[in-house]
């Protein structure tokens, strides 16, 4: 595979691209409590949340063996930053890898990924159904990932459909309230907002967001049972969201998701050197983080087999 090549990773690299963002995280957060002037406390508490949303890429990437693969150390650290996201390791990698296995399978979008009708079965639901499963699509569902997606389905239901493998969800849940509890007694409550909820708030809105539009683009593809294939399922259901540099580091490359998908080992530094150099992931079905772009792909929420295409929800009568 012409991808293989862009699995090899730089230890040093991926060290210095983790100690260096928890640097920036670190001082974001000490600008956010100690700083004497609200506006810039409140500034660095939203970057602080930008960087860890990129803390998140960098732990999304350790566990798909991309990232510090055969570094002890570095494994004990992650799992100890996905209890910090929320995101206990238990969880994500049953429903991430489920969802890189899957990707694109009509039946299974609701393991791992933002659940997928087609129009018939938007059809059959009961008005209620049809409620909740556009709950789920709605902008802000997502807006809210840090409970929706975060707290709620990564720590409360994954523990309660599997507590003996999911029981780091509480866990998790405690050391936030811990942290929180902490910042707000020894400085105040503005310090515990802005230090852990925050930055929370900021990361997993980010992170809700680019998961929803790099599977639910315009262009989208979805298959049914039988007609699936691992690359073409990669290439036609994984958008290129184009970035500048600032928010590409931010995301640590995971807008290059076509390439991701189609080869989930490649470190996210070396993900750009892989799209420039194979000419079949050159123009892929791009999406940015203009209104226009963000309104179209909110705007899809059944699949039609028809038409190959995602489509706004029918009228129901």
């Amino acid at each position: 595979m012409a991808t293989k090549p862009f699995e090899a990773e730089s230890p040093a690299r991926s060290w210095f691209e983790l100690l260096s963002t928890l640097v920036v995280y670190g001082a974001c957060l000490t600008v956010a409590v100690r700083a004497n002037f609200v506006p810039l406390q409140i500034f660095a508490a939203v970057i602080a949340g930008l960087t860890q949303f990129r803390l998140f890429s960098l732990y999304h990437d350790h566990n798909h063996n991309a990232f510090l693969a055969k570094s002890t150390w570095g494994r004990r650290l992650m799992t100890l930053i996905g209890l910090h996201l929320l995101a206990p390791r238990s969880v994500w990698k049953e429903t991430h890898d489920f969802h890189h296995w899957n990707n694109g399978k009509i039946e299974w979008t609701a393991v791992g990924s933002y659940k997928v009708l087609t129009v018939d079965q938007f059809r059959k639901l009961s008005p209620k159904e049809r409620s909740q499963y556009l709950w789920s699509r709605n902008p802000m569902y997502v807006v809210l990932g840090y409970i929706t997606v975060a707290i709620t389905g990564f720590c409360v239901q994954a523990y309660r459909r599997s507590p003996k493998r999911h029981y780091a969800g509480p866990r998790a849940i405690a050391l936030h309230v811990a942290a929180f509890a902490a910042m707000t007694w020894g400085f105040g409550l503005g310090a515990g907002l802005l230090s852990v909820v925050v930055p929370s708030f900021v990361g997993h809105w980010l992170s809700a967001y680019l998961f929803y539009v790099q599977h639910n683009f315009p262009e989208t593809h979805f298959y049914k049972r039988g007609t699936w294939e691992y690359t073409a399922a990669a290439v036609e259901g994984s958008s290129y969201l184009v970035m500048g540099p600032l928010m590409n580091w931010f995301t640590a490359n995971i807008g290059y998701h076509h390439v991701h998908h189609l080869n989930a080992k490649i470190p996210s530094y070396r993900l750009p050197e892989a799209m420039a150099a194979i000419p079949e992931m050159r123009n892929p079905h791009r999406t940015t983080m203009k209104w226009s772009d963000m309104a179209a792909c909110f705007r899809l929420k059944v699949w039609d087999p028809e038409s190959q295409t995602m489509q706004p929800a029918p009228t129901i009568d």
